[in-house]
């Protein structure tokens, strides 16, 4: 068999970012032994399942091991006088009968042993696979916006792969394949001369020695090939998520060089890996074939010179092509096993990513009595060398609705993404948010975000049914629920003139429906959740101007009596918001309501004449329609 894996305060600096997250970024790999220690924890709880397998392993072994030495005295019972019916009768068919069992009993063992640690091996690696992927929706979004995708799922497949690998190799094959060379060893020490236990025992070690020597030079190869393996494959698939990009632009040529040059790449790591695996695999075969030869030789002439007889011949075959077997899976084993840790360490590397956003220890949950939400002195950064908000101090009164408005990049999504703590500011009490007097870094993620519902500005929705998709804001709702929040947001109709209505598949991202068709379902999904305090980012950004208005009235309906934070950049938006806050350049450089501002002249008051001017402008004259296309 062959082998085969006001003033502003400075900005405080975010804790460090982490490294990339990609299929190479992440801890510096580990020892092989620190890997298996990470592992023993997870098979402790199965531990009584993996007593009760080793011991239907080592049944199996001695079985096997009883094989040959059976053969033997069939054989030998064979040499009986002419006309003996009775011995041929009684003798060879005894013997017949016990050959079969034990061969029985090796099969019989070994389905024992699959089946008693079946449980064990599934329900490991269920446990890491789901501990893995829930720490990554602990991360935080500046790990997912670093990410690379194909990568990182490549290394999760593997990884979960690995964990079967391991403890099938480990505890089914290691543990065994040493006992039964145990065996045969003293067997071969005991009846015949030493001269058989040193060949095979020089065997034996040259075999190993071979082994881990050309293994451990041929998985720097296997390591490379993996990561170009998930380099192409981030490639394809990043790719493939940006397909309308690729077609806006006409690059499906470019875009096929590209992944071209990374499958040549794995191709040249594939030979090489293969190149070295071939050189092991001759390697061994002449090992084997040296001992084999070596052994039969001296039986042979032990026969010829009457020390042994024909059964012992056949048996020390026997023990030799038995031996040859686990040893030639020695080398898949520990080749498998290597590859299987380095996979393993890689997804272990994920799991051990820090936090960025982090629960303190602990941490009550958020408790809202009346939803007064307010920014003290908040300073941030993405990057310590590019700050984006500057001592930002305002306040949302319970039931009020606070407008943020200003140009891109002055920091409006920011304060956003920090009240719902997706990222946090510097702990060092130069600025902090609280809601009703509680600083939310200082309370529980899941409870602050119950509390939050939020219309983002690019809705990304599962590649799931409308149904699933505006449920999601409340999982378990009735058909009702759901139905009413798509009224709330304008949808409904639509969706029930469609084929299959609420069951209409929306695609990957959402992509089947247009950018107003997800924003109100967006919209339906935060109406359904009905959380105390709501987060308005360009909500309407992508609807036409009648259902603009409509959704206007709607959204005004639902945050009555609620707190609102509403971003926006069209100002005709948020004219009856209760104070509109001006951010430029991360700084708040003025406050008030939409006549006041107006009033003053400022700011704002300039922002409105553009933007009016721009909307009169884009108004076609009496009759122009008339040839437009």
């Amino acid at each position: 068999m062959r082998n085969t894996a006001t003033t502003a305060a400075p900005p405080a600096p975010p804790a460090a970012p982490p490294p990339q997250a990609g299929s190479s970024g992440g801890p510096a790999p580990r020892s092989d032994w620190a890997t298996l220690g990470r592992l023993l924890p997870y098979l402790w709880r199965y531990r009584w399942r993996v007593g009760i397998a080793l011991a239907f392993l080592l049944g199996a072994k001695v079985a096997n091991v009883g094989v040959p030495v059976l053969l033997k005295h069939l054989v030998d019972a064979m040499t009986i006088k002419p006309g003996d019916a009775a011995a041929l009768l009684v003798v060879p068919a005894g013997l017949l009968v016990a050959y079969g069992a034990l061969r029985l009993s090796t099969s019989l063992f070994t389905e024992l042993r699959e089946l008693i640690f079946a449980k064990a091996t599934e329900g490991t690696a269920r446990r890491i696979s789901l501990e893995v992927f829930s720490h990554l929706h602990s991360l935080s979004l500046r790990f997912h916006l670093e990410r690379q995708t194909g990568g990182m799922t490549r290394d999760i497949e593997r990884g979960t792969r690995a964990v079967h690998s391991l403890i099938s190799y480990s505890l089914y094959s290691i543990f065994p394949t040493l006992v039964e060379v145990a065996l045969v060893l003293t067997l071969l020490a005991v009846k015949f001369d030493a001269a058989f236990a040193w060949i095979t025992v020089a065997a034996l070690a040259a075999y190993i020695g071979f082994t881990v020597v050309v293994t451990e030079w041929r998985t720097q190869f296997r390591r490379q090939m993996n990561e170009l393996d998930s380099t192409a494959h981030t490639r394809a698939i990043d790719s493939l998520l940006n397909y309308e990009t690729v077609k806006y632009f006409g690059n499906e040529a470019f875009e096929a060089r590209r992944y071209d040059e990374s499958l040549e790449r794995l191709r040249r790591a594939a030979l090489k890996s293969q190149t070295t695996l071939s050189l092991l695999n001759t390697g061994q075969q002449m090992i084997i074939a040296v001992a084999l030869v070596a052994m039969l030789w001296r039986a042979t002439e032990g026969v010829a010179a009457g020390r042994l007889t024909l059964g012992d011949l056949v048996m020390i075959n026997a023990f030799m092509i038995q031996l040859y077997i686990p040893l030639n899976f020695l080398g898949v084993m520990y080749r498998e096993i290597k590859q299987a840790l380095t996979d393993l360490d890689k997804m272990f590397g994920l799991l051990e990513r820090e936090r960025e956003v982090a629960d303190a220890p602990g941490a009550p949950a958020l408790a809202v009595s009346e939803g007064r939400v307010r920014f003290d002195d908040v300073s941030f950064a993405y990057d310590p060398a590019r700050p984006i908000l500057h001592g930002v101090s305002f306040e949302i009164p319970p039931g009020k609705t606070v407008a943020v408005v200003g140009p891109s990049g002055a920091g409006k999504s920011t304060l956003a993404r920090l009240l719902y703590r997706f990222y946090d500011i510097a702990g060092d009490g130069r600025g902090a948010i609280t809601i009703d007097g509680q600083d939310i870094r200082k309370v529980t993620q899941s409870s602050l975000r119950q509390a939050i519902g939020i219309v983002p500005q690019d809705t990304v929705l599962f590649n799931d049914t409308v149904e699933y998709n505006i449920a999601y804001g409340r999982p378990g709702a009735t058909r009702e629920q759901v139905e009413a929040a798509a009224r709330s947001a304008h949808i409904h109709d639509f969706i029930a003139a469609t084929p299959r209505g609420y069951g209409t598949m929306v695609g990957e991202r959402g992509l089947k429906l247009s950018g107003g068709e997800k924003q109100r379902v967006a919209i339906a999904r935060t109406l359904l959740k009905n959380p105390p305090i709501l987060i308005f980012d360009e909500a309407t950004s992508a609807l036409d101007s009648a259902n603009e208005r409509a959704i206007q009235a709607e959204l005004k309906s639902a945050a009555q009596g609620k707190t609102a934070l509403v971003i926006a950049h069209r100002l005709s938006t948020v004219v009856d918001a209760h104070e509109i806050v001006v951010l430029e350049a991360g700084r708040v450089v003025e406050r008030g309501p939409h006549a006041e501002l107006l009033a003053r002249g400022g700011r704002y008051a300039q922002m409105w004449r553009l933007q009016q001017s721009a909307a009169s402008d884009a108004v076609p004259p009496e009759g122009a329609g008339a040839a437009g296309g």
